[in-house]
C-alpha cells in the first residue's frame, strides 16, 4: 500500500517539475499574464527564501531542513502505514510539497513560482506550495480528530 501513497507524491512532484519548466520556457523572468481576470494570473519569479521568503538566500538551511524532514516523513509512513489514512495521504501530499521545491533548490539554487492570486496581496506559489499545503492541512486534521477521539475513548 505504500508504494500507491509514493506513486500519488512522484505525481504531484513530476507535474510541479513539468510546470516549472514549462513557465521557464514560455515566460521569461518577471513576465505575468493573466488567467482569469482580477483573480489569477501566471507570473515567473524565483524565490530563494521559504514561505513568504522568509530566510531569503538560506539555501544550505532548506536543503539540510528538508532532508531532514523526508527522512522522518519517509520513517514514519514506514512505521505507521495503517494508523490512518487521513494521515498517509496528508504526509504523502507533504512529501510531495517538500521534494518539489528541493529539487528546484539542489539544482537552481531557488525555487521557481508563478501562480499570483490578483484579489489579495498574497505570495506567489507554485504546486509543490499547494501540496505542502494541502499535507499539512490534512496532518492537523487527523491531530484534531485524533485527539477528540482520545479525549471521548
Amino acid at each position: 500500500m505504500l508504494i500507491i501513497y509514493l506513486l500519488v507524491s512522484a505525481g504531484i512532484i513530476g507535474l510541479d517539475q513539468w510546470f516549472k519548466w514549462w513557465i521557464v520556457n514560455e515566460y521569461n523572468f518577471g513576465d505575468s499574464q493573466t488567467i482569469v481576470p482580477n483573480v489569477l494570473s501566471l507570473t515567473h519569479i524565483r524565490n530563494t527564501g521559504g514561505a513568504f521568503s522568509l530566510f531569503e538566500g538560506q539555501r544550505i538551511f532548506f536543503i539540510v531542513i528538508t532532508v531532514v524532514a523526508v527522512a522522518a516523513v519517509i520513517f514514519y509512513l514506514v512505521k505507521h502505514l495503517h494508523e490512518s489514512k487521513w494521515l498517509t495521504i496528508g504526509l504523502s501530499f507533504f512529501l510531495a510539497g517538500a521534494l518539489g521545491n528541493f529539487i528546484d533548490r539542489f539544482r537552481l539554487g531557488y525555487v521557481v513560482d508563478m501562480f499570483r492570486l490578483d484579489f489579495i496581496n498574497f505570495p506567489i506559489f507554485n504546486i509543490a506550495d499547494m501540496a505542502l499545503v494541502a499535507g499539512v492541512i490534512m496532518i492537523f486534521i487527523y491531530i484534531l480528530l485524533d485527539e477528540r477521539d482520545k479525549k471521548n475513548g
